[in-house]
């Protein structure tokens, strides 16, 4: 069955957009290659009077066009849906071991690290392994703290259908990993090898001195 998109719901979609990216009525319609009464008159019938010219309208507005169709783009950060919040939800606190089920054996997470001016939060690939964290970066790279620096790191989960999700913190001292012993051992568990790929030699323990959790349930 065709989807016939209401025109009024595209119109709005495409001005907050436009309006986002601080683009005047003109300035659209000369980067989608038509004149402004045409721009008008084509968000007024909807796509099917100009299919070209909506793609166009997309693109330079940098949105595919399941984004148009829901207002919401696939790679959005969750917490941007409609769904009501349960109003029985409770934040309940996490044991420690509970926390450390949650974070598993591997998986991505974000180190928080001491910065010139600010701290610094960057995403890791993680491995755990006896009772600390452990990831693989590049030496005096970003993520690469000094040996015995505070170093925060955390994990979560959200399912923002039903308002609910878990969130893990951990506060500790980085540690370089000292022989090539370590780093073989750390180098072979589940998870070790980098998204972000290139050379990262350098693998960094986070020895908690303390690990925190909450999660959002529902009543």
């Amino acid at each position: 069955m065709t989807i016939h998109p209401d025109p009024a719901d595209l119109t709005h979609r495409i001005v907050r957009r436009r309006e986002q990216l601080g683009l005047t009525e003109g300035m659209l319609a000369h980067r989608a290659a038509m004149s402004p009464a045409y721009l008008r008159q084509v968000l007024c019938s909807g796509p099917e009077f100009d299919p070209p010219g909506f793609v166009r309208i997309t693109a330079v507005l940098g949105m595919t066009w399941p984004e148009l169709l829901s207002g919401r783009r696939g790679d959005a950060p969750p917490g941007q849906t409609e769904a009501e919040a349960d109003p029985h939800g409770r934040l309940l606190r996490l044991t420690e071991p509970q926390c450390w089920e949650l974070l598993g054996t591997h998986g991505i997470g974000r180190v928080g690290l001491p910065g010139s001016s600010a701290p610094v939060v960057l995403p890791v690939n993680y491995v755990v392994d006896d009772r600390t964290i452990a990831y693989r970066t590049a030496p005096g790279g970003a993520a690469a703290p000094d040996e015995g620096s505070p170093v925060s790191f955390e994990v979560d989960h959200i399912d923002e259908h039903r308002h609910r999700g878990w969130s893990v913190l951990v506060l500790g001292e980085a540690r370089h990993a000292g022989t090539p012993d370590e780093e073989q051992h750390l180098a072979t568990l589940p998870g070790a090898t980098p998204w972000a790929g290139g050379s990262r030699p350098l693998w960094v323990r986070i020895r908690p001195a303390g690990i925190t959790g909450r999660h959002i349930d529902g009543g």
